[in-house]
């Protein structure tokens, strides 16, 4: 049975359909020259908790269908930092997702930037369909229809079908224009606005995605890039998705393993022993929810959501364990919604970590937004045949748990939620040896989200002019834990050093 989960039921990750993209098969030369004439006027911002004193917000507004800008347009809420010395241009961020706000993404990481922003505005953004950019949302729960998980393949496609019209009906027209494609488009709009004549992207995790699929779609107006954390550009999403359900497993096997070893670990001092207690607190929480008022309840979901949050840093650990002994001993989530920034009624009692005013934000936006553009950039779908195969799904669920009983199954669900429908878009798989400068890409071996593999692949695919820094650290992407990579990244950003051959980093 669904409840009103804090992060908005997210079983009814629900998603998702599919995205109406403009494409190159497209006759029609729209007329986009109001779009690329157009300034962001900065000003003060408001509702930004936390946010530096220099910091400045504005907006542009892109066309809600790039074949088709007469269909209406969107809003983009963006936010910069203004370059403190000589200024060579703007540094657009994406910190990655799909779905992660990149204005509260550039409030939180403001000081981390500021080498950089001697040089550059280092400007955030909320893309297409998330934060405050018209963000898209299954609604509160109440209207949904059963999970799509079922017996047989007719069924599972019919519930995920109405769980589409669901999360379309809440989302508005923004969600048949969701997905990196017309992200890119968005990125060039954002270019252009900004008044630069080249991009220079500094792009994390999905971000890294975006970054290649604008050196596809823009060759010839790529400026200095830095994608770190990289993404895969030929898995399709069932693999991609497990991959990355087997790096959190990790993620987590760790913690639970540096847990037992200090005093006071809740879930035991015994490594296997609390491995198995994390999963029964899952199980448990999600069987009797703690009620948090107001008919909102925090599930075991809702601890799978704040543990995926916390697993990508190591500092956040002894926060994570706190968290966790106040969930057990007196059920207490209040330090886990601050772990993952989900501000719930009552405000002044909830209040957390969230760094930038939430209130016109489902809190759903985030998981919502990453399975409805993951399915938009996948060609690829489990068909009413494959799904009609018991032992083929048998053997998915399988697998999937097997990766992690924790994250495994909620990630699948997101799979089989794009079975069924139209298949998302080709145009990534087709990427390769772009015709741009050089850019810099950043593997990190210990990546418990991108391994290391897919640098090594990407840089390959993307050709010769994409210029891999090897790092041999731990954690999700390198430019925040690493010494070493952060001074690369930032030669290269402000003087253009990027040297032949090779780059490397070692442990620190």
């Amino acid at each position: 049975m669904l409840t009103r989960s804090v992060i908005a039921a997210t079983a009814a990750l629900a998603l998702l359909g599919t995205t109406a993209q403009a494409t190159a098969a497209d006759d029609r030369v729209p007329d986009l020259t109001r779009f690329y004439h157009q300034k962001v006027t900065w000003g003060a911002c408001k509702n930004l908790d936390g946010a530096p004193d220099d910091m400045q917000c504005g907006k542009v507004t892109v066309p809600l269908d790039y074949a088709h800008p007469e269909k209406g347009t969107v809003d983009l809420a963006m936010n910069r930092i203004p370059a403190s010395g000589d200024r060579r241009g703007s540094l657009l961020v994406n910190f990655g997702g799909p779905g992660g706000p990149g204005v509260a993404g550039l409030v939180g990481s403001a000081q981390q930037f500021e080498d950089l922003a001697k040089g550059y505005d280092i400007v955030g953004f909320d893309p297409r369909g998330v934060g405050t950019s018209s963000p898209v949302t299954c609604g509160d729960g109440s209207d949904m229809p059963d999970e799509p998980l079922a017996d047989d393949a007719s069924t599972v496609l019919e519930q995920a079908a109405k769980q589409w019209q669901v999360c379309r009906k809440h989302s508005g027209p923004v969600a048949d224009h969701i997905g990196t494609i017309n992200v890119s488009r968005d990125l060039d709009v954002m270019r252009d606005a900004l008044g630069d004549d080249k991009l220079n992207f500094f792009g994390f995790s999905y971000g890294t995605r975006l970054g290649a699929v604008y050196t596809g779609q823009f060759p010839h107006k790529v400026g200095r890039m830095v994608l770190d954390g990289v993404d895969t550009l030929t898995e399709p999403m069932v693999e991609q998705t497990r991959v990355a359900v087997e790096g959190q497993q990790t993620a987590l096997d760790n913690f639970v393993t540096w847990c037992a070893q200090n005093a006071g670990c809740v879930l035991g001092d015994n490594a296997r022993d609390a491995k198995q207690n994390m999963t029964d607190l899952v199980s448990q929480l999600n069987e009797r929810p703690i009620p948090l008022g107001d008919d909102v309840e925090y599930g075991g979901d809702d601890l799978v959501n704040a543990l995926g949050t916390a697993l990508y840093h190591r500092d956040a650990w002894p926060y994570l364990s706190q968290a966790l002994a106040n969930v057990v001993a007196d059920r207490d989530p209040r330090a886990l919604l601050r772990l993952t920034g989900v501000p719930i009624p009552p405000p002044d009692e909830y209040a957390g970590r969230a760094i930038v005013s939430q209130e016109d934000v489902p809190p759903d936006n985030f998981g919502v937004a990453l399975t409805m553009v993951n399915c938009a950039d996948d060609p690829d779908r489990l068909t009413a045949a494959q799904l009609s195969d018991e032992k083929m799904i048998k053997s998915l669920v399988d697998d999937y748990t097997e990766a992690s009983p924790i994250f495994g199954p909620a990630r699948l669900e997101q799979v089989l939620l794009c079975a069924g429908q139209p298949k998302g878009t080709d145009f990534i798989r087709k990427i390769h040896d772009v015709d741009t400068p050089r850019f810099l890409l950043v593997g990190t071996r210990g990546d418990p989200a991108t391994p290391y593999r897919w640098a090594v692949e990407t840089a390959q695919r993307l050709g010769e002019q994409a210029v891999l820094l090897d790092n041999h650290g731990d954690g999700h992407t390198g430019y925040f834990s690493s010494k070493c990579v952060a001074q690369k990244a930032d030669d290269y950003l402000l003087y253009g050093e990027l040297g032949r051959g090779g780059l490397y980093c070692g442990e620190e």
